[in-house]
């Protein structure tokens, strides 16, 4: 599946190789966030730990552009690399229902800076902004899952409930990436209900 130029949306995810759960982000669950000031594609700094309410946070690699050629060769064959633009438009494309069940902020996060998230936030349509941890000052403090890959230090994909600024869900490892958002929702749910 190493075409030059890959379409970011369709995937077929038996080409692709799964991530397995290595343990990394065990400890998160039940951890308070740390007060860092993220740059946010909508022009605003966030602090995910001074956020009232519930906060769904989906963490990805990198996002690519349309024809433009993967960061190093065979990207698509790192497990869990490839999906991030799939993940992005499934959160879109559910953000109505997240809120509806409880999400009262939800944000993208990766290590890409905040000018290569916007545009690609803009081109997605999302309607919610994305996080820059370029200085990896939240994935260090947390010790979120990472990977070394072509020089870059990026975010192994997860996804995590923040309630209060603590930590009350972490979902580790994601595959596919394109249905994070629907296993997101259903714990949300499934959560509401039992609360009703």
């Amino acid at each position: 599946m190493s075409t030059a130029f890959p379409d970011l949306h369709q995937v077929d995810w038996s080409q692709i190789p799964a991530p397995e759960d290595d343990g990394a982000a065990r400890h998160l669950e039940g951890m308070r966030v740390p007060d860092v000031a993220l740059s946010a594609t909508d022009g605003s700094s966030v602090s995910l730990a001074k956020l009232a309410g519930l906060t769904i946070v989906y963490a990805y690699p990198r996002t690519g552009r349309p024809r433009e050629i993967s960061p190093i060769p065979d990207w698509d064959m790192i497990p869990g690399a490839r999906g991030c633009t799939p993940q992005s438009c499934a959160f879109r494309d559910h953000h109505a229902d997240l809120t509806a069940a409880g999400a009262d902020h939800v944000f993208g996060l990766s290590t890409q800076g905040t000018a290569y998230q916007r545009e690609m936030a803009e081109r997605l349509h999302l309607p919610f902004p994305v996080l820059s941890d370029e200085r990896l000052e939240l994935a260090r403090t947390l010790r979120l899952p990472i990977m070394e890959v072509g020089g870059l230090t990026l975010l192994k994909r997860l996804a995590m409930v923040i309630e209060e600024g603590l930590i009350v869900k972490v979902f580790y490892p994601v595959f596919p990436p394109d249905r994070n958002a629907a296993d997101v929702l259903a714990w949300l749910q499934q959560r509401q209900a039992s609360r009703s």
